[in-house]
């Protein structure tokens, strides 16, 4: 016969709201009382009722991660599931389930209108790729626990986490000048890239600081794919003068770039230095490895997690921040030159 919670609270020596209490993950309750209640449980091999308890606490207990994914999504973009495997991780902890629509930005209004209506999750994380005026006046209207991964663009209302990127272009120039390059080109995405952008801006910013002049064809912008940094890194070479290092926006610009300057005879780093942001999906595998300003993504899916929480249990908490800060990794694409 199955284990009850009578049996739990009779084996923890306690009482049957405690054990609950602990189920519920109450903080009210002593990290001893806490062990005891899950000794027992584990020794009764007891399971609770999780749609019961669901049902009486008015809860689902999930979140709904609403982005766009689209074929090859995990090579296009590998940043997406890093999130995803940081924000599941987070949400089990607290025995929260993950689920996860994909959709267009013109259909994300309908969609959370539909999950509002239907109780179908207690909140939902909104990646900033599908968010829009109308939703933020939606979410706003009906008060809907959420956290929107990715900076606005636009006045908003969102409760919103990011990471730093003009941070982490500014480590990069810093780390750059500090080796002692003197000159330093960056080659990055479009102005609609708002990655490659902010990074751009970071960069900008610290050679302003240390009058490092910055001509024209040392600042390429294209598509963030590996041919077009081909392509940026060739008209970058064809200045007058070299420039002594290269900051690539992304990996896929930097796998365009170091096969450029391979097929140019130009020798990493001892002719010039490469650095890149992010450890994958190529920085590793490169020859010879290159030097990253690394954003953890799957921290950024954990912090999210614990936020998302937060925010259900307390509707009123407002978040607009940036998490996760940049760490350098030094690789061999790089290297002192005084």
């Amino acid at each position: 016969m199955a284990a009850t919670i009578k049996d739990v609270a009779k084996l923890a020596e306690t009482s049957t709201a405690t054990v609950s209490k602990v189920m519920n993950g109450s903080y009210s309750i002593s990290k001893e009382t806490i062990k005891r209640v899950e000794w027992a449980m584990k020794e009764l091999n007891y399971h609770p009722n999780m749609r019961a308890r669901n049902f009486v606490r008015q809860s689902t207990r999930s979140v709904i991660f609403v982005t766009s994914l689209g074929r090859d999504a995990g090579f296009s973009n590998p940043h997406m599931f890093e999130i995803m495997a940081g924000l599941e991780a987070a949400l089990s902890e607290k025995e929260y389930a993950l689920g996860i629509k994909s959709l267009s930005k013109r259909d994300a209004i309908d969609y959370v209108k539909y999950v509002v209506d239907t109780k179908l999750a207690d909140g939902l994380v909104i990646h900033a790729s599908v968010i829009s005026k109308e939703l933020d006046m939606l979410v706003e209207e009906y008060k809907i626990p959420h956290i929107v991964i990715g900076m606005p663009d636009f006045q908003n209302h969102f409760c919103w986490i990011d990471i730093d990127n003009r941070l982490a272009g500014e480590m990069a120039a810093k780390y750059l000048l500090e080796c002692g390059y003197q000159s330093l080109a960056f080659i990055g995405g479009r102005e609609e890239d708002k990655i490659s952008m902010h990074r751009l801006n970071g960069v900008l910013s610290v050679l302003s600081e240390h009058d490092v002049l910055v001509p024209g064809g040392y600042v390429q912008q294209g598509d963030s794919v590996c041919d077009s940094g081909y392509a940026m890194m060739e008209e970058v070479l064809f200045q007058q003068q070299r420039p002594d290092a290269i900051i690539c926006a992304n990996n896929y610009i930097a796998y365009g770039c170091v096969n450029a300057l391979h097929d140019k005879n130009i020798q990493i780093p001892q002719q010039m230095g490469v650095l890149t942001f992010d450890d994958y999906p190529f920085s590793r595998i490169l020859k010879p490895m290159l030097t990253v300003v690394n954003i953890d993504v799957y921290d950024m899916g954990f912090q999210t997690g614990k936020y998302i929480l937060m925010k259900i249990k307390k509707p009123n908490l407002h978040v607009q921040s940036y998490i996760t800060i940049p760490s350098l990794k030094v690789r061999d694409s790089t290297k002192k030159v005084y």
